[in-house]
């Protein structure tokens, strides 16, 4: 096996996110689902975009976010995810690769525009996710970049993009490469009503094609459709080499090998946005995976990253994780 070039290539929606504070009387007089990830359509968008408060705009995405993290912790990161030639696709090719991550997909020159999450914050510092995933969703095989896949360590796919069958099937694509070249695949689950929507596709993916898996507690019971996290942690053991399943405020817990390992949370002052949390989670766990360190440790770095990005507003770090890292000596 030749050497990487990368140490993880993200394969995600690419997505611009609009940020905003709202009260849980917003929430509910706009009808949306508290906590949730909801698709909408280019008119929804364009009527909550109009209803929501100040905000800010950044470039977002799950994927991108823990592309995003991996480099602010010195990682060779590369990502591959689809755009619209427009306005806010300058703006997501901009921001990723001024953070150092390799992004090379062509933009589409037609078709729907570059995608956007709205994000409702409530002051308990939930999210509640609104998206339009425009041009993103048209992801196919013909976007996956065979050469990058082989030249990275691990293959990190979202699950949101499991929303078209053109995704799952450049899924699929994705992590044959990656396993013809002797690489690794990632799988996040995402989002709890994503696995819903998708349980035995995800299955099949999990059982099938993966080697580290990411999920909170909801959804990997969401998965298993079980209500007992022990339960499903039990089911997951027997599936794939890897998996890491957050617990929020509870820390998280890592299974390999018929072994379960319970990480507690790092400390937090203020939690201010849980955007991002997962995603650099997921960004820590994979950066230290790629650098040998062992299980309990990534997930110690997993949650250092995921500690620093909910106590500010939007998904990606603020500060350079290198240097907090090194300052937390884990």
């Amino acid at each position: 096996m030749a050497d990487a070039t990368y140490d993880v290539i993200g394969v995600g929606n690419a997505i611009v996110d609009v940020i905003a504070q709202a009260d849980e009387a917003q929430i509910e007089t706009l009808g949306l689902a508290k906590g949730a990830m909801t698709l909408i359509d280019a008119d929804q968008a364009r009527d909550l975009y109009g209803q929501m408060g100040p905000g800010m705009e950044s470039s977002g995405g799950s994927a991108a976010n823990t592309l995003a993290g991996i480099a602010s912790f010195g990682g060779a990161g590369a990502y591959i995810g689809k755009v619209r030639n427009d306005q806010l696709g300058g703006v997501f090719r901009h921001d990723i690769q001024a953070v150092g991550v390799d992004y090379r997909t062509q933009p589409a020159n037609d078709g729907p525009p570059t995608a956007r999450c709205l994000i409702f914050v409530t002051p308990d510092a939930e999210r509640t996710m609104q998206t339009f995933l425009g041009v993103s969703v048209e992801l196919g095989i013909g976007d996956i970049d065979a050469a990058a896949i082989e030249a990275s360590r691990i293959t990190y796919l979202e699950g949101y993009l499991f929303d078209k069958e053109a995704a799952k099937e450049a899924f699929v694509h994705a992590a044959e490469i990656a396993h013809a070249a002797g690489r690794k695949v990632a799988l996040t689950l995402s989002d709890a009503f994503c696995v819903d929507r998708h349980r035995a596709a995800f299955l099949h993916l999990v059982e099938s094609h993966v080697d580290i898996l990411f999920a909170n507690e909801a959804e990997i019971t969401s998965l298993y459709s079980v209500d007992d996290f022990d339960a499903a942690v039990s089911r997951i053991s027997d599936q794939c080499e890897i998996a890491a399943v957050t617990r929020s405020e509870n820390g998280s817990v890592v299974v390999s090998g018929g072994r379960t390992q319970a990480v507690p949370a790092m400390p937090v002052e203020k939690v201010v946005d849980t955007t991002g949390a997962g995603d650099l989670y997921a960004a820590g766990f994979l950066y230290g995976l790629t650098q040998g360190r062992e299980l309990a440790d990534c997930a110690r770095i997993g949650g250092l990253a995921a500690a620093e990005v909910i106590q500010h507003y939007g998904a990606r770090p603020a500060v350079s994780l290198k240097a907090l890292l090194a300052k937390n000596g884990i």
